[in-house]
């Protein structure tokens, strides 16, 4: 993804991989963006409840609110 900024807005969703083969892949829901321009980073509440702040890396991908849902 080098030289592609993530651009996300309130309500799209992040999916990251997991990074090794038994990691899960995390879904979260983007609660809060810092930036005018929707670039990271985004304040994020997973599957399993915590918030984080978020810099999405290239294992991550952007879905938008009306995407079908990554689990399935």
């Amino acid at each position: 993804m080098e030289g592609d900024t993530v651009k996300a807005k309130v309500g799209d969703r992040l999916v990251t991989e997991g990074a090794h083969v038994d990691a899960p892949r995390r879904i979260g829901e983007i609660l809060e963006v810092s930036h005018p321009d929707g670039s990271p980073p985004y304040l994020v509440r997973w599957s399993d409840g915590q918030e984080s702040l978020c810099f999405p890396g290239s294992d991550t991908h952007l879905l938008g609110e009306d995407a079908a849902d990554p689990a399935g």
